[in-house]
């Protein structure tokens, strides 16, 4: 790693041009040439995706319970009975539907969602990737709802239901996120809701590796994020993985140098746990342990593990369904993974 300031342009970054020229501008003509080259197929694959049909249910139980009386609770427990514990007597939701700060959570969710048509079209493209890569996948039914902002539980993806909680999503910036830590709030965006649907379901589809090298979990976060790249196709990479566009200009302009870091230092077939803390956790930043750090995006062992998953399955042309169960340092020794320069 450079031994001062990294960061690149717009992060007040010093030492990138020493390394890579003008990185943004390679990095940018390469994408460019990466992207004629597959355009044909990338658009007879789309056409196909799109011709699939799926019946996706969306219901509004945010907006049902928002606008529900006291007599009406008993018809929404009939229709929601996985939303009404057995335990809690009826006066328990007769009192929320009055309680302040439960009023408020559904002002501002239909606020920022209003008729949730953009996002129920992103749901419905989600779920027709997923049936055209994954064709025994059933089509869940999409509920909407509040969930006193439980931001760790804000996606609940079983084979035949889909919770969103909407007000997980009402920007990083929004008064209800205050006492949060900033890099959570900083994800709790509708921008990153159809994203979040497709992590979901890739962890449906992908085993946590029992090896316990930072190699083998870099790899697993990187199918997860190569999966996305088939899903959700028009999604900006940052939004896959849950970058600011300035963290996600970081890490392309530093990929080199992060990949030199983990190699010398042999990290990657390491077993020491505080790896994961350091470069796959959520996390503020990633911790090289230099200057660099509180200024570097994090989970950057996911994005070293994206860019070898894809480098492999560009070399390959290995089939998505082939790829899941892979092994992480076959998959290395194949991709002739080199960084970006």
């Amino acid at each position: 790693m450079c031994p001062v300031n990294l960061n690149p342009v717009p992060l007040k970054m010093k030492c990138l041009l020493k390394y890579f020229g003008n990185p943004i501008f390679k990095s940018f003509a390469l994408l460019t040439v990466l992207l004629f080259s597959a355009c044909g197929e990338t658009d007879k694959t789309e056409e196909e995706i799109a011709k699939i049909t799926v019946d996706l249910k969306i219901s509004r139980f945010d907006q049902e319970f928002a606008n529900a009386s006291a007599n009406d609770i008993p018809q929404l427990k009939t229709k929601y009975p996985y939303l009404f514990p057995e335990q809690f007597s009826d006066s328990i939701w007769v009192a929320k539907l009055t309680d302040t700060l439960q009023v408020e959570l559904s002002e501002e969710v239909a606020k920022a969602f209003g008729d949730f048509d953009q996002e129920s079209e992103g749901l419905e493209s989600l779920f027709k990737h997923i049936k055209y890569y994954f064709p025994g996948a059933q089509v869940p039914h999409v509920v909407t709802l509040t969930s006193d902002v439980r931001y760790d539980n804000r996606i609940i993806l079983t084979d035949t239901l889909l919770l969103i909680g909407l007000d997980n999503y009402l920007g990083e910036n929004h008064h209800f996120y205050e006492g949060l830590q900033r890099y959570i709030a900083t994800n709790l965006d509708k921008k990153f809701l159809v994203s979040d649907v497709a992590s979901a379901f890739s962890k449906k589809v992908l085993t946590y590796p029992r090896n316990r090298t930072l190699l083998s979990r870099m790899v697993y976060y990187g199918k997860e994020l190569y999966i996305k790249d088939k899903l959700i196709p028009a999604a900006t990479d940052a939004q896959k993985i849950g970058y600011s566009d300035e963290e996600m200009e970081w890490a392309l302009a530093n990929e080199e140098q992060m990949w030199k870091y983990f190699v010398e230092r042999e990290l990657l077939y390491s077993t020491d746990a505080g790896l994961d803390r350091k470069f796959l956790d959520p996390a503020p930043f990633s911790k090289f342990g230099l200057e660099l750090d509180n200024e570097s995006p994090p989970r950057l062992g996911r994005y070293m593990g994206w860019q070898i998953v894809r480098a492999y399955m560009e070399k390959t042309g290995t089939e998505l369904k082939q790829l899941l169960g892979m092994p992480a340092d076959e998959i290395l020794k194949q991709s002739n993974y080199k960084p970006k320069r």
